[in-house]
């Protein structure tokens, strides 16, 4: 029986940049094992929220709790468009980075260690690939090459921004059932994703942004037209610029 004790915790939480909110007075709760999917018109706040669980963006107010958790703990993956590709490195080395939490940066890989980066090729379905350059690789195997770099990092905390953008179909199903043995083996999977049909079959809990909290729960009851009718309206009429503003808290759960 997985725990059902908080992992994060959201108490009017505003992010943002400068002193400009881009979510703002989100409170509310995600479960120990929890599944996940975090969804919004473009511009609605999403991966706002991740930098700031990751530790990217401090709070303009409010607060976030870790439970006790450490940078150790969390893995992030960004959206692809944030990450260099022109760097030379091997898919075996890019594979290999998410080891450095354990071994550090500046020891080599032992036997262990690399039958580890191979285990973790292995099951995306890359092995072929080790020496090859990270920057010839397709979209899809590239993908692969990070989701084998989260796998060694064996983190209770797996954020994922946009984990499926320009991905083939098959790269997608594979990826999809690796999220879905995280969150058999217990660990806390948040993802940002804009397919809502991907996000209704495979999604139990859904949290609906609009720059702030439009609908947070089961995924049936958050994904309805109304909401995301909401949630446009919402956010096409956000400002920018707007000033950190003040609001009693409002608690989400179901």
């Amino acid at each position: 029986m997985k725990a059902t004790a908080p992992t994060l915790g959201f108490h009017n939480l505003t992010l943002g940049y400068g002193r400009h909110p881009a979510v703002h007075h989100i409170t509310g709760e995600v479960a120990r094992g929890e599944l996940l999917a975090i969804v919004g018109p473009n511009g609605a706040g999403k991966s706002t929220l991740l930098k700031g669980i990751v530790g990217e963006l401090k709070p303009l107010s409010g607060r976030l709790d870790l439970d006790g958790l450490t940078k150790r703990d969390i893995a992030y993956l960004p959206q692809v468009i944030e990450i260099d590709r022109s760097f030379p490195i091997s898919v075996f080395d890019c594979v290999a980075m998410g080891l450095w939490r354990q071994i550090g940066a500046l020891r080599g890989l032992d036997a262990r260690g690399r039958d580890h980066v191979i285990g973790a090729l292995g099951t995306v379905g890359l092995i072929e690939l080790a020496d090859r350059p990270v920057g010839t690789l397709s979209g899809g195997q590239f993908q692969r090459v990070l989701f084998a770099r989260l796998l060694l990092q064996d983190a209770k905390l797996i954020l994922l921004d946009e984990p499926f953008r320009a991905v083939d179909t098959k790269t997608v199903a594979d990826l999809i059932r690796l999220i879905e043995r995280w969150h058999r083996e217990g660990r806390t999977v948040l993802a940002a994703l804009h397919d809502m049909e991907q996000v209704r079959t495979h999604f139990p809990r859904t949290l609906l942004l609009a720059r702030e909290v439009v609908a947070w729960g089961e995924t049936r009851a958050v994904l309805t037209p109304a909401n995301l009718a909401k949630s446009r309206e919402i956010t096409e009429a956000f400002d920018a610029h707007a000033p950190v503003c003040e609001r009693e808290e409002t608690r989400w759960s179901a």
